[in-house]
């Protein structure tokens, strides 16, 4: 689902400001999704004319973002004569309530829609989107979708909607303190843990890598990157893995950077993503784990020009440690009168060409491979990113159950009790375990 946004300018530095989080295909109970015939909308119309209604979210800076969106229904409308388009932004925070609501009311449903990518299984699952595999595979620019962006739209291996923007996490780290403390910087994931623990020594005024307890998507590149998952496909369902014996090592490691030789327990514990970005921003973390959308907060902090950003590194030299990966799509829905069209505004919506325009106004990661190798190669910042998502990119399990699972806080609570000492690794990741099945099954 979408990240907290943050407003940005329309100009260079381009970076992406907002993020939604990205489900992973993977196969889903049949009971849980019949997946429709491509082609057909329930409405059982498919009209040439009329008003399409979009809703799409609401930037805190959103005129650059409804200037590139404008341009595209102009000519969308100047293709199809005798339409129109009833464009809305809306909240992010309110999208869940909107978007279901209008999946039970078709008369006042938009055609088309901008949706957080961790949203894509349980829509489907609700009934709400159009089965859009045909339009999909038959436009000639979906060929250089990132296989990552096409997996966040896929359920059951049909896709419903088309990738819009994607991004990744990174390691930010401050080039002053590394310069006066003669380091360099980590090649593996040990030497991350090693270097943040010399720089807290050294400087106890300072975190040496901020760490949160309730900073999920910071978590998992460390059990990822010791072959750990969240869960597995089992019997057309999911079945968790988070206590299997390599996740385990990986959680080990994330909490070992919890105490007084790093990040003190008694004030990460109950960090977050935003509140690891704003210790480093604020300069009061020599680094922290913070994605593409954190640059603009860190450059109008206390760091601004003395830190630099690189991938998070994995357990061996060289290795890049997976990231998980967020983003947002456009759907139709399969309510739509004007299915055709609707697919069409979709498409034109997420082209290449858009998504260009999109980076330089908003700094949206394109989801398309050559056209991130563009935008990468005019903005070196975003390199690190790029690099991260071209090595692998990790998602959650492609369930309906994730929305409650990752809303209950299965996964910090874990982390929590295992930073408090309450529970040891072993203990906390069982019980983990147990609330996601639990969710699973009740999900179908």
């Amino acid at each position: 689902m979408p990240l907290a946004r943050t407003a940005r300018t329309p100009r260079p530095p381009r970076t992406a400001v907002s993020l939604a989080a990205l489900a992973v295909a993977a196969v889903l109970a049949a009971t849980a999704c019949a997946p429709q015939s491509s082609g057909n909308s329930s409405s059982g119309k498919d009209e040439k004319s009329g008003t399409l209604r979009v809703w799409l979210f609401q930037e805190v800076n959103n005129k650059p973002k409804q200037q590139v969106v404008d341009e595209t229904v102009a000519a969308f409308r100047k293709a199809h004569k005798g339409t129109e388009v009833d464009l809305e932004y809306i909240p992010v925070e309110t999208r869940a309530q909107r978007i279901k609501a209008a999946f039970n009311d078709p008369k006042s449903a938009p055609d088309v829609i901008e949706y957080g990518n961790t949203d894509t299984a349980g829509y489907v699952k609700d009934g709400g989107l159009a089965d859009v595999t045909q339009d999909f595979t038959g436009w000639s620019e979906s060929k250089d979708t990132d296989p990552t962006a096409k997996q966040s739209v896929t359920v059951d291996g049909r896709i419903y909607g088309a990738p819009y923007f994607v991004g990744v996490r990174a390691l930010y780290y401050r080039t002053d303190i590394f310069k006066d403390l003669g380091l360099e910087v980590p090649r593996t994931q040990a030497e991350l843990i090693a270097t943040a623990k010399r720089i807290r020594a050294a400087k106890p005024d300072l975190y040496g890598l901020a760490v949160g307890g309730a900073y999920t998507y910071g978590a998992m590149p460390f059990i990822w990157s010791h072959g750990g998952e969240l869960a597995q496909g089992k019997g057309g369902s999911y079945s968790s893995t988070i206590d299997g014996a390599a996740a385990q090592k990986g959680i080990e490691a994330y909490t070992s950077l919890f105490g007084d030789d790093n990040c003190p327990a008694a004030k990460c514990a109950g960090m977050g993503g935003n509140d690891t970005v704003t210790a480093f921003a604020s300069g009061k973390a020599a680094m922290a784990i913070g994605g593409d959308f954190s640059h603009q907060a860190i450059e109008a902090g206390k760091v601004k020009g003395a830190y630099a950003v690189v991938p998070l590194p994995g357990l061996k030299s060289g290795d890049i440690a997976p990231a998980f990966a967020g983003g947002n799509n456009l759907g139709v829905l399969k309510s739509t009168t004007h299915r055709t069209l609707a697919v069409d505004l979709m498409k034109r919506l997420a082209s290449k060409k858009t998504q260009s325009e999109l980076f330089d106004a908003m700094g949206f990661l394109p989801t398309f491979s050559d056209v991130r190798e563009q935008v990468a190669a005019k903005e070196p910042f975003v390199k690190p990113f790029v690099r991260t998502l071209a090595a692998g990119a990790k998602f959650v399990p492609a369930s309906p159950a994730w929305a409650g699972i990752d809303s209950s806080l299965v996964l910090p609570t874990m982390f929590q009790q295992v930073i408090s000492g309450k529970k040891d690794v072993a203990a906390a990741s069982e019980e983990a375990a147990k609330k996601m099945n639990d969710a699973f099954s009740s999900a179908g």
